[in-house]
């Protein structure tokens, strides 16, 4: 019979509290992986995940966990957190750090920055891209980073006129300041991933679009997601 995993979200608290239950073998990492990513997707400052009723059959599985720190360490960024009263050592390999239970992690992590997050849900139409850069200038100013708004700006028009053109759903876009550093990015429904090949030839036409954010971003990427795709990039302040 093949395994079975359960997950429970917590929003009661500063940050999102994932509670996972069942067995982590090779046949639960794909929906482990999928809830985590799914909660990331959402940009938090940080993630607690509580271990203590998962059971690991096999050593090697856990390394979806690490996998996931990497995948996310530029986007969204997030602090995480692996709660499991017995800290079994197998949690060690993930490189995540692990507290006994989930209130000393809060403690550890002190309360959220506040305000240093936005987002915003728009429909793939015309005049979406203006909406973007309009929630963009309006937090910078807010913020105190106005000289991170042009390219945030720039960055956000591309994002959003591609999931217009080619994805066509819906998306939220997401902004975050870390520091002197800012995150853009936007979650579409659409499997495909961005494909970024260099520079194109003054003459050829389109294909600009990840050139422009390549050109001001510090790094760039996507993070697949079951449901879609989330395109980010990371601006750093001047």
């Amino acid at each position: 019979m093949p395994s079975e995993v359960r997950h429970r979200v917590d929003s009661d608290h500063g940050y999102p509290l994932v509670r996972i239950t069942g067995v982590l073998d090779d046949d639960t990492t794909a929906p482990i992986r999928a809830a985590l990513l799914a909660v990331l997707a959402t940009q938090p400052e940080a993630l607690v995940v509580d271990v203590a009723d998962l059971r690991v059959s096999r050593a090697a599985a856990v390394g979806v966990l690490r996998e996931i720190r990497e995948e996310t360490r530029y986007w969204p960024g997030s602090h995480l957190m692996l709660c499991d009263p017995a800290d079994a050592p197998a949690w060690r390999a993930t490189g995540w750090p692990v507290w006994p239970d989930p209130a000393g992690a809060f403690a550890a992590l002190g309360p959220p920055t506040v305000d240093h997050r936005a987002g915003l849900d728009l429909d793939p139409v015309a005049g979406a891209a203006r909406a973007a850069r309009e929630m963009i200038t309006e937090a910078c100013g807010r913020w105190e980073r106005p000289g991170l708004a042009g390219n945030a700006c720039i960055v956000a028009t591309e994002m959003v006129n591609n999931v217009v053109a080619h994805a066509g759903t819906p998306m939220r876009v997401l902004l975050a300041l870390h520091g002197a550093t800012m995150s853009v990015a936007v979650r579409d429904g659409s499997p495909v991933p961005p494909r970024f090949t260099g520079p194109v030839p003054v003459t050829s036409y389109g294909g600009r679009g990840l050139l422009l954010i390549d050109a001001v971003s510090a790094r760039w990427g996507h993070l697949a997601l079951a449901d879609g795709k989330v395109v980010w990039a990371c601006l750093e302040g001047a």
